[in-house]
């Protein structure tokens, strides 16, 4: 039996971010040799990359970068298969690594980032596969965000003290002002609004919506009189929940969020909202 302890499966996690069994019989393999047993794991890694694309990756982290002047931001999910992994130091690296070469090349999209030189001779989805690899999880990179204005702001929230960001939100205000951007990110991140407006909600979603909520009232019994203001009020419902601009702000329910904008003499011109898995 090879001679280790548990300060050295400790170790071998720590470097490599694999499981304990896995950390175990590589140091059973490696006869107690904690470097050979980093070989032993990162080439049994890239073997089992392709085995672990089946795999559910519900963990991760959501991670932000800001231009120092607030000109421009990056928000990017990075998913993982654990919390263990999420919460690591390399895993966490691999996120803002991506996070700065976004920042620094602007893609237009995913696929795009993918394909995009992160080192010489290196793809963005070759140095996602080498930490797949590396850290014996299935790594996944399908989002990201990127505004350019005259002020964007970040807010990461996390959602256990002991795991990185799972909810990030990135926003762009048509002029500076730091304290109403923090704000209405924040609200963002606690409300989850699917659209800044409810000019942005398509046309068909909304009749739809128009069609059940009749559809609902005609079921209760509703007068028929009553239909036509039955059915706004439901409407107008579901836009205070899906439509950022409506939706009563979380610091001051008695104005909406778009009321605070006026207020403020700002305009929020886009945001973007990450929570890890969802």
């Amino acid at each position: 039996m090879a001679n280790y302890t548990a300060a050295d499966v400790k170790k071998l996690r720590e470097l490599t971010g694999a499981g304990m069994m896995d950390c175990k019989k590589a140091l059973d393999e490696a006869e107690g040799s904690v470097d050979k047993a980093v070989e032993i794991l990162r080439v049994k890694g890239q073997k089992g990359v392709a085995k672990r694309e089946s795999r559910t990756a519900s963990n991760g982290a959501v991670v932000a970068r800001l231009a120092d002047d607030n000109t421009s931001g990056v928000l990017l999910e990075l998913k993982c298969e654990t919390d263990f992994v999420a919460k690591g130091e390399k895993f966490l690296a691999v996120a803002e690594a991506v996070a700065a070469h976004v920042a620094a090349t602007s893609p237009a999209d995913t696929p795009a980032l993918l394909a995009s030189e992160i080192e010489p001779g290196k793809t963005v989805q070759a140095y996602v596969d080498e930490a797949n690899a590396n850290l014996g999880e299935k790594i996944v990179l399908d989002r990201f965000a990127q505004f350019f204005g005259d002020f964007v702001a970040s807010y990461l929230h996390r959602t256990s003290p002991d795991l990185p960001p799972q909810v990030g939100v990135l926003v762009q205000l048509d002029k500076e002002n730091a304290e109403i951007a923090k704000d209405v990110a924040q609200h963002i991140a606690a409300f989850a609004p699917k659209f800044l407006s409810r000019e942005d909600i398509p046309a068909d979603t909304v009749e739809n919506e128009r069609r059940i909520a009749e559809e609902t009232a005609r079921e209760e019994g509703k007068p028929e009189q009553a239909l036509p203001k039955i059915v706004e009020g439901r409407v107008n419902g579901f836009f205070k929940e899906n439509s950022l601009l409506d939706q009563p702000f979380a610091k001051d329910n008695k104005k909406s969020v778009q009321k605070v904008l006026d207020e403020a003499g700002v305009t929020l011109k886009h945001f973007a909202r990450f929570r890890v898995g969802a």
